[in-house]
C-alpha cells in the first residue's frame, strides 16, 4: 500500500476515529485503526466491538491495499509531522513507513485479515434532523446517565421517536434531563432505542453544527450518517423505565433566575466542599435566593443573589454539581426553578423544550 496525503485532512480524521480506541484491551488489535486505501480515498476505520466509526478522506493512492497501525501512536506521529506533505508505504509485514519533510519514521502494523469487520446492517427505519440539533439535544441531557453497571438500561440515553418528537432523556435516579425536538416520523417508524453513552460522547465529539444526520435503526443497533462519519452501534437491551412519573405534574412556586449568575455562585460556595455527597442549602425568600455551604474541616460560604419570586419561603438543599450540570448547556440568560416544598423534586426550566428534575437531599 503507497499514498500521498495532506497532513491536516488526515489529523482530522485521525482525531474522529480514535477516541473509542481503547488504552488496554485484550486483542491488541482494537488498539490499532484499519487503513484501507483505493480509488483515490484512504479510509480509516476503528472499533472496541460495541462501536465502530468510520471515515474517509481524498487521497493520491499510488498502491491499493490495506493494514492496520496503532492508533494513538499514528496520530502522536501525525500531528508532530514537520511538512504539510505526508507519503507514507506499508510492505507486506505490515510495517508503515511515514516520511513528511525531514521527518521519516517506521511504524509496525499488524495484518487487517484480524481486524474485526464493520457489523453488518439491516435498517428498520431512519430519521433526519440537523447535525447541530442531534448535538444539542445530547448535551442537554447525557451528563445526566447513569455510571452504575448495576443498572444497564441507565446508562445510556433513550432516545423516543413519537408523536412528531424526538425525545432524549437521561437519568441516573437521582436527577433526570429531558429535551425534544420536532422532526418528522412516519407513524409506522414510532420506537424506543437506548444508545450507550460512550456512542453518545463519540456523536458530541464528531457531529457538526451544519449538515444533516441521519439516524437508522434496527432491533439491536442504531447507525449516525454524516458528512463523512458512519458510527454504527450497538443498542443496551431492556426497556427504560417510565421516567414520566418522575416529573411533577405540577409545582406551587416558580423562581425566575438569571442563568449565569446562579452558575457562578453555585461554583464559588461549592468551593468549601470536598466531599461528593456534600450538599448547598438553597434558602429562597421574596426577591432572593440565599446559597450556604460548610465543610467541618474546611469551612463554610454564604451568597445571595437576586431573583424574581414573591411566593412562600422554602429551605432546600441540592446536590450543587447537579444544580449546575444543565447550566452549562443552556443558552437562555433566565431559567426557571419550580419548587413545591423542601422534600419535593426541584426541577428547572428554560424557554426551550427542556426540563430537569434534581431530588433534593434531606439535610439533618
Amino acid at each position: 500500500m503507497k499514498f500521498s496525503i495532506e497532513k491536516d485532512p488526515i489529523l482530522e480524521a485521525l482525531q474522529k476515529v480514535q477516541s473509542i480506541v481503547g488504552q488496554r484491551t485484550t486483542l491488541p488489535i482494537l488498539s490499532n485503526v484499519l487503513l484501507g486505501a483505493d480509488n483515490g480515498k484512504l479510509t480509516l476505520t476503528t472499533t472496541d466491538q460495541e462501536v465502530s466509526v468510520r471515515t474517509s478522506l481524498e487521497a493520491d493512492v499510488s498502491e491499493s491495499g490495506a493494514t492496520t497501525l496503532p492508533a494513538r501512536r499514528f496520530f502522536s506521529i501525525c500531528r508532530d509531522l514537520p511538512s504539510h506533505q505526508v507519503d507514507i508505504s506499508v510492505d507486506e509485514n505490515n510495517v508503515a513507513e511515514i516520511s513528511s519533510g525531514s521527518a521519516f519514521f517506521k511504524l509496525e502494523g499488524l495484518s487487517e485479515v484480524d481486524f474485526p469487520p464493520m457489523p453488518s446492517f439491516e435498517e428498520s427505519f431512519s430519521y433526519e434532523l440537523e447535525q447541530g440539533a442531534l448535538k444539542d439535544l445530547l448535551q442537554k441531557t447525557s451528563y445526566a446517565a447513569s455510571t452504575d453497571e448495576s443498572r444497564a438500561i441507565l446508562n445510556g440515553s433513550l432516545m423516543a421517536f413519537r408523536d412528531g418528537k424526538l425525545t432524549v432523556v437521561c437519568t441516573d435516579g437521582r436527577r433526570l434531563a429531558l429535551v425534544e425536538q420536532e422532526i418528522e416520523i412516519p407513524a409506522e417508524a414510532e420506537l424506543d432505542i437506548v444508545v450507550p453513552t460512550k456512542t453518545v460522547n463519540e456523536l458530541i465529539k464528531t457531529l457538526e453544527d451544519e449538515g444533516e444526520v441521519r439516524i437508522k435503526t434496527s432491533a439491536t443497533q442504531v447507525a449516525f450518517e454524516f458528512g463523512s462519519i458512519f458510527i454504527i452501534s450497538k443498542l443496551i437491551d431492556g426497556t427504560y423505565p417510565n421516567y414520566r412519573q418522575v416529573i411533577p405534574s405540577q409545582c406551587e412556586e416558580r423562581i425566575a433566575i438569571d442563568r449565569d449568575t446562579l452558575q457562578s455562585a453555585v461554583r464559588r460556595v461549592s468551593l468549601m466542599l470536598d466531599d461528593q455527597a456534600a450538599s448547598v442549602q438553597v434558602q429562597i425568600t421574596e426577591n432572593r435566593i440565599e446559597l450556604l455551604t460548610s465543610s467541618p474541616e474546611v469551612g463554610e460560604a454564604r451568597e445571595s443573589i437576586p431573583v424574581k419570586y414573591s411566593g412562600k419561603d422554602i429551605t432546600i438543599a441540592f446536590n450543587p454539581a447537579f444544580m449546575i450540570a444543565p447550566l452549562k448547556f443552556l443558552e437562555s440568560d433566565e431559567i426557571y426553578l419550580e419548587l413545591s416544598d423542601e422534600l419535593s423534586p426541584g426541577v428547572i426550566k428554560s424557554n426551550v423544550p427542556f426540563l430537569y428534575v434534581i431530588m433534593p437531599i434531606r439535610v439533618n
